[in-house]
């Protein structure tokens, strides 16, 4: 390359030549442009249905025929808040299920691996889905015909559930079940986090640590 290429090429990319020498640095200068930058949004950042910026903790919307979350912001949340239709609000209900009852039988039937499951009405199939957290994610379990009209009759607040936006999930320790009222996007936050933690053959101590804390919370939220 010339002499002059050269030169031309240093001069579009602001670097000092012979005519103009560098310009001294002003650390703070410098300092106060990265200060002053607008934060660049991180992926789930955006309202999937408006593209506006959203909080790190945000509303999300199930697509009911796609069966998928949607991150949004509150305006657009509040648009599907009435139910019906292919979207749904997630609420945000967290509730105790008092004295719950659920037979081992039951229980057994599922042939659930880990201590935990949840059970939610599926409004496009017309029946109520049960599923556990396991290392490959959601995986569902078989829940025997009249099981759940069971349980519905032993706990009736569960007839309340709002179908595909709100879950019954159970724990079993120590040969007793804890049931809890929650919002879908909690079991699937869960589901998240037993895939990304697992270790080994039972989970490991990091993802039985992350469950002890995620059940903790669940009870601090509950009204």
């Amino acid at each position: 390359m010339s002499e002059l290429g050269e030169r031309t090429i240093a001069g579009e990319l602001g670097a000092p030549t012979a005519e103009r020498p560098a310009a001294p640095v002003d650390p703070l200068a410098i300092l106060q442009r990265v200060r002053n930058a607008p934060p660049r949004p991180r992926p789930g950042e955006r309202c999937e249905m408006c593209n506006e910026m959203i909080p790190d903790e945000h509303e999300h919307v199930v697509n009911v025929e796609a069966r998928n979350l949607m991150c949004t912001c509150r305006g657009c949340w509040m648009l599907f808040t009435s139910g019906g239709g292919r979207y749904r609000a997630v609420p945000d209900r967290y509730a105790v299920v008092d004295d719950f009852t659920m037979s081992r039988g039951t229980w057994a039937s599922m042939q659930i691996p880990v201590s935990v499951a949840f059970f939610f009405r599926n409004s496009q199939q017309d029946k109520v889905n049960a599923f556990y957290p396991s290392p490959a994610g959601a995986t569902e379990s078989l829940l025997e015909l009249g099981a759940w009209d069971d349980l519905v009759a032993g706990n009736p607040i569960l007839a309340t559930l709002v179908a595909d936006v709100e879950a019954l999930l159970v724990r079993v320790a120590d040969d007793r079940h804890d049931g809890f009222v929650v919002p879908i996007d909690a079991c699937y936050e869960l589901v998240g986090q037993v895939r990304r933690l697992w270790r080994g053959f039972d989970g490991g101590r990091e993802a039985k640590d992350a469950l002890d804390q995620f059940f903790t919370d669940v009870q601090s939220r509950c009204r």
